[in-house]
């Protein structure tokens, strides 16, 4: 399944003050798998950002300048999540800003809703969650994500540390390290967890095959089993074979 984990900013916090998009970010998971293909784009918005928005992100006015309009880059857009699942955290922002730009572009565009399926990841943790902080930075520090880079918001940083909070409160792709002296607790759960990004050039691991003689030699050990069980082998009922009646 691809997935696209996507973030914005924007020049203020409401659409509805007609507030514009300024940064597009998005990563790219498949099979829960992190592909390294992104998409990235700064967008001059057409008007003045926030200074409160500024303070957020640290996108000024000045450096989108000579940025192109989101009228430009939304076919590459569109292409870029076309058929996935977006994973969005607080997903009805981001969606209500973007819908707002392609809708103005064309009325009778569809939401992003109708033309993938959203995740929003904030609803997730809140349901795993309840009554706890769940901002970014919050399951950051709950799930041991390193933002340790993020001391502004920006997109593709956002949606990279996302991509692994999501992977990781979902259960994917990760690793568990017991300490030496977690060995020894009262309830042996105490771990430290990582995510653990599969490099994209990573080759495919081989299958080797066991040989004539391995195959054999196993067959030969399930028969001791039988002898032993009085023919009851695991192993040969899973496998949907009966095994021989050892005398």
């Amino acid at each position: 399944m691809r997935q696209i984990v996507l973030d914005t900013e924007t020049t203020g916090l409401e659409v509805s003050q007609g507030h514009r998009i300024i940064e597009i970010g998005c990563v790219e998971i498949d099979t829960r798998r992190l592909t390294g293909n992104h998409y990235h784009q700064y967008i001059n918005p057409g008007r003045e950002i926030d200074q409160g928005a500024i303070e957020v992100h640290g996108i000024t006015n000045e450096f989108l300048a000579d940025k192109p309009a989101f009228e430009r880059i939304v076919n590459e857009f569109l292409a870029f999540i076309e058929g996935a699942e977006l994973v969005i955290h607080n997903a009805p922002f981001d969606l209500g800003f973007l819908n707002s730009e392609i809708q103005r572009l064309d009325p009778a565009a569809p939401p992003l809703e109708e033309r993938c399926k959203i995740v929003d990841t904030l609803v997730m943790a809140r349901g795993k969650h309840p009554g706890q902080r769940n901002s970014l930075d919050a399951l950051c520090q709950r799930y041991h994500v390193d933002n340790s880079q993020r001391d502004l918001h920006g997109a593709l940083l956002d949606a990279e540390i996302l991509a692994d909070v999501y992977l990781t409160m979902t259960g994917g792709q990760t690793t568990f390290q017991l300490s030496d002296n977690d060995s020894g607790s009262e309830d042996g759960a105490r771990r430290s967890e990582r995510i653990v990004r599969l490099p994209v050039d990573r080759a495919r691991l081989p299958v080797i095959e066991a040989s004539t003689e391995e195959l054999a030699a196993h067959e030969a050990q399930l028969q001791a089993i039988a002898a032993a069980s009085g023919g009851r082998v695991l192993w040969h009922e899973l496998a949907g074979a009966k095994p021989e009646q050892t005398p």
